[in-house]
């Protein structure tokens, strides 16, 4: 029980270096543009990186969990993925390098599985029995590389996260530019762009009829109202979120064309509010999960050893049950509210820390910012991580943030961009899971040796 008890201080406390380390996600640009102190910066975020825990559910939290096996791993694999992952994130915060506090978990957590097989195991394939059947095992199986999808969701697993490497940063990129070249758009004096957006605002009031849940389909209400409950529902509140964003840059199209520079820019420098507190809405949603996902997998790992152990202790109710599926009967997940509720206060309070290295490198290195180009970036990025948390893929909100602040400048011209920053930036996320998954192994090896 102690070492559990270790792994899940180490967890929030990378949680809380996660905080600082990506403090510049949300508020770089804000700050580059003047519309708030770099201190009302970190407050603004902060609180909104607390907010998260009632909008936002346990999916990436669960991908996370299942990174590896829990049933052939123990509990000095997660304490040296987790310990990889707070050396790798301290190391790059030094170097003022926006690399990756997702994928430095997830490799981390991978590269001690890995190193814990190849010591059982060697690299060879093994025996077990389950449900009485033989089957054959192969080492590196131990970590759960791709998962089909279910019901129409998309698939999962180390690849699917390593795939989002790429997909999360050009998906904020592509988004970024067609709402740049929707605002550009919309600045000219004729009546067409006005058309376009009324159709688009008509487009997205129909899809939102379609995604928001009635109080007949919510499982677990949180009222006893149903309206309350409907207005309530993590997932009514994220998309309506969504909507928000959309309707608030839809609307400041509609009357952009006949706004001065000056009205126009002071118009912006207020959304600017409204896009960097999505932003680090989904910051604190996707990557507090992350934090949560490891706790689970601790305890699941526990239980495998104590079966029969007491996991409620007072206030340390450590009765965590992971999602799953036997024989066609779906098992709903169990998280005692305090761990959601300690892993977003850790994040909220890393955030207050500011990581102003970083935040230099985000908000100017890479192209000039703008409030034009606040808002776009803020709010590409944010509904960039809403929809990857819909899909429970866990993805790094600073990839996103950076390809969303290239899409907005390529828009500009290509030359806008640095691109000398850019590729530096490409290869500290190309090399954050391979060096976090050594870093793991050989801690791993070295807490083995000792304990």
């Amino acid at each position: 029980m102690t070492l559990l008890i270790v792994i899940i201080v180490l967890a929030l406390v990378f949680d809380y270096i996660n905080g600082f380390h990506d403090a510049a996600n949300s508020i770089a640009t804000i700050v580059a543009t003047k519309v708030l102190t770099p201190f009302q910066a970190v407050l603004w975020a902060a609180f909104f990186n607390f907010l998260a825990y009632w909008v936002f559910g346990f999916g990436v939290a669960d991908t996370v969990a299942k990174t590896a096996k829990t049933d052939s791993i123990n509990l000095t694999v997660i304490l040296s993925g987790v310990i990889a992952a707070i050396i790798w994130n301290l190391i790059t915060w030094w170097k003022g390098i926006p690399s990756s506090s997702s994928h430095t978990l997830i490799g981390g957590f991978a590269g001690a599985a890995i190193a814990h097989a190849i010591s059982v195991h060697g690299f060879s394939d093994y025996f077990v029995v389950e449900d009485g059947v033989q089957l054959t095992k192969h080492w590196y199986n131990i970590v759960n590389w791709y998962k089909p999808g279910e019901n129409g969701s998309l698939p999962s697993g180390v690849s699917v996260i390593i795939a989002f490497i790429v997909l999360a940063p050009l998906l904020g990129m592509i988004i970024s530019y067609f709402i740049s070249l929707w605002l550009m758009y919309s600045s000219r004096k004729n009546s067409l762009p006005k058309i376009l957006t009324v159709v688009l605002m008509l487009l997205v009031l129909w899809f939102l009829s379609k995604v928001l849940v009635g109080y007949e389909n919510i499982k677990k209400p949180r009222f006893e109202s149903p309206f309350w409950s409907v207005i309530c529902e993590p997932s009514n509140i994220k998309w309506s979120l969504v909507a928000i964003i959309f309707y608030s840059v839809a609307l400041f199209n509609l009357v952009f064309s006949s706004l001065s520079t000056s009205k126009a820019e002071k118009v912006l420098k207020k959304m600017q509010l409204l896009s960097s507190a999505s932003f680090s809405l989904g910051h604190g949603g996707n990557d507090s999960q992350k934090v949560m996902g490891i706790i689970a997998a601790a305890v699941a790992v526990y239980l495998n050893t104590h079966p029969h152990a007491n996991m409620s202790m007072g206030w340390l109710d450590l009765n965590v049950v992971l999602p799953s599926d036997k024989n066609g009967v779906k098992i709903d997940g169990q998280m005692p509210s305090w761990i959601p509720l300690a892993c977003y206060s850790a994040i909220a309070l890393g955030t207050l820390s500011g990581g102003w290295k970083i935040i230099k490198t985000m908000g100017s290195k890479i192209t000039k910012v703008t409030a034009y180009e606040g808002v776009v970036a803020e709010s590409a990025g944010a509904l960039t991580l809403f929809i990857t948390e819909h899909f429970k893929i866990p993805v790094s909100t600073t990839h996103t943030i950076t390809g969303s602040i290239i899409g907005v400048g390529v828009t500009k011209r290509v030359s806008a961009v640095r691109w000398g920053v850019t590729v530096k930036l490409l290869w500290a996320w190309i090399f954050t899971i391979p060096v976090s998954a050594l870093i793991a192994a050989l801690i791993y090896y070295l807490l083995k040796f000792f304990m």
